[in-house]
């Protein structure tokens, strides 16, 4: 018997809407079908009071998914995308990821366009794009406090930010860096196009293997985004031991970094397996949602005065 998953979000109503649909029509097609909301890959945001929330990054899956799936269906926007393959990417199941929110960045079709979609995959026409995500870890010593699959961004900043941080950061075998800055971005390719981006860091093509390391509103004019291959780990933590840190990925959740913890950021062995229904095209998802590399409008030759 054929499995299906569906991931929606709740506090939309027609994403709740389809979820049903589209569970009572393929039940009646024999297909098994599995469905969560996107609150399952919610992280959770640490407080004074409990400053880990700590779940490991594979044991995220909502029940009755798993690695026999054909593929999950997710109706939201960006963040019910996100919160998704953090659940899913551990079983490597595929994406097909509709939206039902606002920019869609993430997403491959929309809400009336999903019937067709469908179609087309249960009749095998579609590719499969593998994106990486990265394995985040707060360390104290040897012990794992807190850990994250991400697939766009780190973010890793001073509370309150009421003033820059030192931040040291090594990558690879290369030596520390100290770094003042507001904060410091992690992006994969994926988050180019999202925080990094706002904070004046490159796009990059999803199919290039690097990682990007951004300052936020760094104090030298020297310390700027920089690009290095994903096969490098990333480990960060506070030049203070004044300096409490708070880390936050893909904008959803995260925790307190003390002063004696360490960052460990790294390429995830778990990849987003993104189900896209024609050839990935990424600068047409640039013009479409970024409006990058539209023509300028041509200024007239001569203007005539509306009087003289």
């Amino acid at each position: 018997m054929p499995k299906l998953g569906i991931i929606y979000n709740d506090n939309k109503p027609i994403a709740h809407e389809l979820a049903h649909q589209v569970q009572d029509q393929f039940q009646q097609k024999g297909w098994e079908v599995a469905s969560a909301t996107g609150v399952g890959g919610l992280l959770g945001y640490s407080s004074p009071d409990s400053p880990v929330c700590h779940t490991p990054m594979d044991k995220l899956t909502p029940p009755g998914f798993d690695e026999t799936m054909a593929f999950c269906l997710v109706l939201g926007g960006d963040g019910t995308v996100l919160s998704a393959f953090r659940q899913l990417a551990p079983c490597g199941i595929p994406l097909l990821t509709v939206n039902t929110g606002h920019m869609g960045f993430l997403t491959e079709t929309y809400v009336n366009q999903l019937s067709p979609a469908l179609e087309a995959v249960l009749a095998g026409n579609y590719h499969l794009e593998e994106r990486s995500m990265l394995s985040v870890e707060v360390r104290r010593g040897e012990r794992i406090q807190w850990e994250a699959l991400c697939l766009n961004e780190m973010v890793l900043n001073r509370e309150p930010m009421t003033s820059m941080c030192h931040f040291e950061v090594t990558v690879g075998h290369h030596a520390p860096a100290d770094i003042a800055a507001d904060g410091i971005i992690v992006s994969t390719p994926t988050g180019s196009t999202a925080y990094s981006l706002s904070s004046g860091g490159p796009v990059v093509t999803p199919d290039v293997p690097v990682l990007q390391l951004v300052p936020i509103c760094p104090h030298s004019l020297a310390s700027r985004a920089l690009v290095f291959s994903d096969r490098e780990q990333i480990q960060i933590h506070s030049a203070s031991d004044q300096h409490q840190l708070v880390m936050v990925v893909d904008g959803n959740g995260g925790c307190y970094v003390k002063p004696q913890d360490v960052v460990h950021i790294a390429r995830s062995r778990y990849t987003a397996r993104f189900i896209r229904l024609q050839d990935p095209e990424f600068f047409r998802v640039l013009r479409e949602k970024l409006g990058w590399g539209l023509p300028h409008i041509a200024k007239p030759t001569s203007v005539e005065l509306p009087y003289k």
